[in-house]
């Protein structure tokens, strides 16, 4: 069985409802299976269980965290029953969109509550797709209407909007679907990122790269929806018009490890597929690295800002500059960079900014 989960997360007002029935649709032709898990805090608030009907916010966010893992424990549990080749379980919201209510102090109590770590809650998850608030480039489309337990007006739509992304910062395949089209394509922009996620019918991406000066890395570090990652990543040997590497990624003490494949397509398209693996098989596979390039090192600053999530490397051996990526789904979207970066040129097909050529030893 082929079994993925995902989030649809997002603001208020930001199509979820009408994206699920489209995701609906669309996987559904596609052979998959499609589970919804329901939202949790929609379910509560209506049933009269909310932050200020409890005793106090964390009390309201221990039980909704406790019955958000334990819906999507039984889900899974439930899916690995049917007799299905493809399943698609659909999150609406996940568990770590409970963070954009707390402060550290509660976040760290649920956690020890529940007893998982952050790690593992991201970890939990294939993809999370963002869907950015209507209060936020169609102030016209906001409403409260269509959902009893929205109250929040315009300006605090975006605010936690933002607060939302912020808290899914880190995860390997966050995207961000924003309004800077109408309302039918931001959809379609939905279901072309899910199927880039789930392979359907290739996960292509389309990734632009730029030289940049060095950061002001204090700026990125008090930015709350800006996140640093340690990378390190060699390379195993790989055929022709094919990168093949080992990626691990550190976070406040936790480790993730990845095995990339990435066949070029077009000038701006690539097949990527990544896999996840375990301590013991990455540091068995080390043992094939490609003798002739070195391990790559950088810090990595993940940054949402206008809608779009950027990648900004900074590695050891520049003081002076840095690369920064962005992954989209249509070549023509403009990208709107902050004002704190300076961009230098575009080097998205200048093959001396790729890691692999800087693995190679002189």
């Amino acid at each position: 069985m082929e079994l993925h989960k995902i989030v649809i997360t997002g603001g208020p007002s930001a199509g979820k409802t009408t994206g699920l029935s489209w995701i609906q649709n669309a996987f559904s032709k596609l052979g998959y299976t499609v589970l919804f898990v329901p939202e949790t805090a929609t379910e509560f608030i209506s049933g009269g269980v909310a932050p200020w009907t409890c005793g106090t916010n964390l009390e309201y966010q221990k039980v909704q965290m406790t019955l958000q893992l334990e819906k999507e424990r039984l889900f899974e549990q439930a899916a690995r029953t049917m007799k299905a080749d493809k399943i698609l379980i659909v999150c609406d919201r996940g568990a770590l969109d409970n963070k954009a209510y707390m402060n550290d102090e509660e976040f760290a109590e649920v956690l020890r509550c529940v007893g998982k770590t952050e790690k593992e809650l991201l970890e939990s998850y294939d993809a999370v797709f963002h869907m950015v608030t209507a209060a936020k480039g169609a102030e016209q489309f906001y409403t409260k209407e269509n959902n009893k337990a929205r109250y929040e007006s315009v300006a605090e739509a975006v605010e936690l909007d933002g607060r939302l992304i912020a808290a899914w910062e880190g995860h390997p395949h966050l995207r961000v679907i924003d309004n800077s089209v109408d309302f039918n394509h931001k959809l379609r922009r939905l279901i072309a990122e899910i199927r880039l996620a789930l392979g359907e019918p290739e996960p292509l991406d389309i990734v632009r790269k730029f030289l940049i000066a060095y950061p002001d890395v204090r700026w990125l570090e008090s930015q709350p929806n800006c996140r640093r990652v340690e990378i390190t990543q060699y390379y195993l040997p790989a055929r022709e018009g094919e990168e093949l590497r080992l990626r691990r990624r550190e976070e406040n003490g936790n480790t993730i490890y990845y095995k990339t494949l990435k066949r070029r397509i077009s000038e701006f398209k690539r097949l990527e597929i990544e896999e996840r693996l375990t301590l013991g098989e990455y540091q068995s596979l080390l043992l094939e690295a490609d003798p002739e390039r070195r391990p790559v090192r950088k810090t990595r600053y993940c940054l949402s800002y206008e809608g779009q999530y950027f990648e900004i490397d900074l590695y050891p051996f520049w003081d002076q500059q840095a690369i920064v990526e962005i992954q989209l789904s249509d070549r023509g979207t403009e990208v709107s960079f902050p004002p704190e970066l300076t961009v230098l040129r575009e080097v998205t097909d200048d093959p001396n900014y790729k890691n692999a050529a800087i693995a190679k030893l002189a």
